[in-house]
């Protein structure tokens, strides 16, 4: 029998669950892991600039590619707190990454040793397995175990905590003889979808509501075939945005208070049938008034996770089922009903939400200096085509962006949707085109989720990974501020100071272009809204010759209130812009408006 370290036998076991990439930082006590990953070999690492962002740079990677399970890497303390943040939004979004940390000796454990903290206790709430290992021998079952629970059922993260004598012990591991676990998923049977499908066939107007868990299963062609055989429009969530192209004549539009179209709400007020597949019914999508949302409608929920069914509301029937196990069973029954001729022509309601699509549309084109943030995702779309991977977390920019730009496949649509920290999206950008490094990822942030984790720029720079970030600069917490209309006040969301090293950009404060370009990237800013298809293709060009980060920032109007609705309801939803009322107010949009 081979002998190692624990440490090195924990290295082994990742390259055989299929880790290729790691991100984090070192530290005294995760050294000996650390040495253990250079004697190994295998795995590629990206040393973050802080250990928060090496978290988002896995769940970046991870939410890239089926298969992929991000790896970050630090000490218990202060790395593992760090990294809180992002197994609390790789849980929220049910996504598996693999946090581990060095603890201080297990001798002092008890004695508040430099940097010991219990962190698996800190992290038990937000991740599916949470464990201080304090027997060597334990190291390869812990692992195993971690790989089968973060991909078992509902994925989500794990975090394993080895303290540095435990990494340091050798044991006996063959790691030639090493098999993963089998995963475990519920399955759906023949009956159950049957039934749901009856249901679907005594509905008149009937919608698919397809979440993040049908991209998790890899079971998008499946959902699609499904709506295409029964005529079922499909409304994608923000986590599902992509499962069907944008330009499908079976995409609804999304639903919600903000990341919604008014197409989209509108077909879905009018449906009398939801059958819901690995969603979770957000509050962003249903919105509060839950009389609103399920009035006069049957719903169906099919969801992995059995105790998700019923937790927002009781649906009329239930699921416990894998997205995949589930669409291929509903397909084969489906198929059957159309040799038998069992299924009826929805043509007219697929038409009317169609109709919908090309008279209901927000307006994009404006010519403002000061621009509109409108116009930038306007030419967005003209510049960036359907294989580009976007990545946004929260803020005006994200709901503004979920609302105008158009995506056309699965995990082409990157985004943080529960948690929603601010600083996201620089590093899970990293974390994507170092997954996908032929991919074009363009990402998109307003200025202060920019500026919240602005230092990882110098990785991109590092190591090498070019992307295209989209920065909407209004010097202002743009989304918090529209939050607190409600509430009468405009209290400590203004971020605009004069700038004595920039006084060319007034009381936009923070100058940008110099801190990117200070951190090894390139940067250009556009004030004319003319000017930005231009800065687009420079920024695609610089990015590819540099093989750096490229920020095209553009200055916006201090103020921009973005459409959503001020009283929770999904019916009633304020467009404080104007509208498209000709074709050349939507000039990017997937249908003409009709005038």
């Amino acid at each position: 029998m081979a002998r190692m370290t624990a440490a090195r036998a924990a290295v082994e076991i990742l390259k055989r669950e299929g880790v290729t990439n790691a991100f984090g930082v070192p530290g005294a006590a995760i050294n000996p892991f650390y040495r253990a990953l250079e004697e190994g070999g295998g795995i590629d690492h990206t040393l973050a600039r802080h250990v928060e962002g090496a978290s988002h740079m896995a769940e970046g990677y991870t939410r890239t590619e089926a298969g992929n399970i991000g790896v970050c890497i630090g000490t218990s303390g202060p790395a593992g707190t760090d990294m809180i943040t992002g197994l609390y939004s790789a849980i929220g979004d049910s996504i598996p990454i693999l946090c581990i940390t060095g603890q201080a000796p297990t001798n002092v454990l008890h004695k508040e040793d430099f940097q010991a903290v219990d962190i698996a206790s800190i992290a038990k709430p937000v991740t599916k397995m949470a464990v201080t290992v304090l027997e060597a021998a334990q190291v390869p079952g812990v692992f195993q175990q971690a790989f089968h629970l973060m991909r078992s059922a509902r994925p989500g993260p794990v975090l394993i905590d080895l303290p540095i004598d435990v990494q340091l012990t050798e044991i006996e591991f063959d790691p030639e003889t090493y098999q993963p676990l089998p995963v475990y998923k519920p399955a759906a049977s023949r009956a159950q979808v049957e039934k749901a499908i009856g249901l679907l066939l005594d509905s008149e107007r009937p919608l698919i509501v397809a979440g993040g868990g049908v991209i998790n299963a890899d079971a998008c062609e499946l959902l699609v075939e499904f709506a295409e055989l029964t005529g079922t429009p499909v409304v994608p969530t923000l986590m599902g945005w992509g499962i069907l192209p944008d330009d499908h004549e079976l995409n609804a539009g999304m639903v919600g208070l903000q990341t919604s179209h008014r197409y989209g709400n509108a077909t879905f007020l009018e449906s009398d049938f939801v059958l819901g597949i690995g969603n979770r019914w957000a509050n962003r999508h249903t919105g509060y008034k839950m009389d609103v949302y399920r009035k006069d409608r049957t719903f169906v929920h099919v969801d992995v996770e059995p105790t998700q069914i019923g937790k927002i509301f009781a649906p009329d029937y239930g699921i416990a089922s894998d997205a995949k196990a589930a669409l291929e069973l509903f397909v084969e029954v489906a198929k059957e009903l159309k040799a038998a001729g069992r299924l009826p022509d929805r043509g007219e309601w697929i038409a009317r939400g169609q109709e919908h699509r090309a008279t209901l549309l927000r307006r994009t084109h404006f010519d403002d200096i000061p621009m509109k943030p409108q116009r930038v995702y306007e030419e967005m779309n003209k510049a960036f085509g359907p294989e580009t991977r976007y990545v946004s977390t929260i803020g005006l920019s994200q709901i503004a962006g979920a609302q105008m730009l158009h995506v056309y496949k699965p995990r082409h649509w990157i985004n943080c949707g529960q948690a929603g920290p601010l600083g996201w999206t620089i590093p899970a950008a990293l974390g994507v085109a170092t997954a996908d490094p032929d991919a074009q990822v363009v990402a998109l942030s307003g200025d202060y989720d920019f500026q919240f984790m602005i230092e990882e720029l110098a990785v991109g720079a590092q190591h090498r990974i070019p992307y295209v970030h989209v920065l909407v600069n209004n010097s202002y917490l743009g989304l918090i501020r529209q939050a607190q209309l409600g509430l009468g006040i405009n209290f400590q969301v203004n971020l605009e100071f004069e700038n004595i090293n920039s006084p060319e950009l007034g009381v936009y404060g923070v100058d940008h272009v110099k801190v990117a370009e200070g951190l090894g990237c390139k940067a250009i800013r556009v004030t004319d809204p003319n000017e930005l298809g231009a800065a687009f293709e420079q920024a695609k060009k610089l990015a590819q010759e540099y093989r750096v980060p490229v920020v095209v920032e553009a200055i916006l109007e201090r103020v921009t209130n973005i459409s959503m609705s001020r009283t929770a309801d999904i019916s009633d939803v304020t467009e404080f812009e104007e509208i498209a009322t000709e074709p050349w107010h939507a000039p990017s949009a997937i249908k003409t408006l009709k005038a």
